[in-house]
């Protein structure tokens, strides 16, 4: 079984029934935002994000469940897939999971507008049943996400990132949904505000784990869907470049940032860098961290009665570090 069915085992009822709900949740009386949102539905991915939630819900009130879990789990995927619709404009993707992106089958202008209507969707969903907690958790994520990502385009100009910003971006830009999720888990089935708080600190880790083991991707040579290197070619300064040019010689980091800046469609400067990068530690730094992270991670989870849930969320974690996509 895949690590991914395994995960779902414990919720897969639930799950689809919520595949239902969220179709509901997604419904309009305008004939081409319906064509659109069955496009995006029938392209789905692994939905782990309402795993999340699922999972975190169950855990926290030792198997019970609410309706309002289900709400929670349709707003964070309304919300996620605004973002993916949206972020696809941004970077001018034409690809989204293998098929053609919204913006390149109806172009930017509607795709702009279904990212409008999802997240609308979201909020609307959250205060027809008076979710104010719920829409307050996401509502938070919203704002932080995009915060992340303005902060990345900023310091991206100057290739200035500290590993204290870097990390600030990516729990902003990636972990932050995450977070998000598992708060909203936890308070769907009335947790107190602690084990709220300490569930949101908990999918911040992973979020942030998720992000580290992205990047060490574009210093590997599998098969992911993802070319080596494509991080160097869109001068995004990631944990293991950030590491080597703070440990290396001023010529070093001079040679890099030159090479980063000016050389990045090179094919042979950016295998020079990456070479560079694994030679100097950088791998295996990045690598410490992220299972840091997962350790943090594993450590708050330690404070729950074990139960299947509390199983299928150790896998996704182990999932999160290990995956080879």
């Amino acid at each position: 079984m895949k690590p991914v069915e395994l995960i779902k085992l414990p919720i897969k009822n639930e799950m689809e029934l919520f595949e239902e709900k969220f179709k509901e949740s997604m419904l309009s009386k305008v004939p081409l935002l319906n064509r659109i949102t069955y496009y995006i539905i029938r392209r789905k991915g692994k939905q782990m994000r309402p795993m999340f939630v699922f999972l975190v819900a169950k855990m926290v009130s030792n198997g019970g469940f609410d309706e309002r879990t289900y709400r929670g789990a349709s707003v964070v995927e309304l919300i996620h897939t605004a973002t993916l619709v949206h972020d696809d404009v941004v970077d001018d993707s034409n690809r989204r999971r293998g098929f053609f992106s919204v913006n390149a089958l109806w172009k930017n202008k509607i795709a702009v507008l279904v990212g409008d209507f999802l997240l609308s969707k979201g909020l609307l969903l959250s205060i027809d049943n008076e979710d104010f907690d719920l829409l307050k958790l996401i509502s938070i994520a919203v704002r932080e996400m995009s915060e992340g990502e303005l902060l990345q385009i900023e310091k991206a100009r100057k290739l200035d990132i500290t590993e204290d910003v870097y990390f600030d971006i990516i729990r902003k830009k990636t972990a932050t949904l995450i977070a998000a999720c598992c708060g909203i888990g936890a308070a769907s089935v009335g947790a107190n505000q602690d084990c709220v708080r300490k569930m949101r600190k908990f999918g911040e880790y992973i979020g942030i784990a998720f992000q580290i083991k992205d990047d060490l991707f574009d210093y590997t040579e599998t098969n992911i869907g993802k070319p080596t290197g494509i991080d160097i070619k869109e001068q995004k300064m990631t944990l293991p470049l950030i590491y080597t040019l703070n440990n290396c010689s001023k010529k070093e980091k001079s040679w890099l940032i030159n090479s980063v800046k000016k050389h990045n469609k090179n094919k042979k400067r950016v295998k020079e860098v990456i070479a560079f990068v694994k030679d100097n530690g950088g791998i295996e730094y990045t690598t410490n961290q992220m299972n840091d992270y997962k350790n943090k991670a594993l450590a708050i989870l330690g404070d729950f009665p074990e139960s299947e849930y509390k199983n299928s969320l150790i896998t996704m974690i182990d999932y999160v570090v290990e995956r080879k996509i």
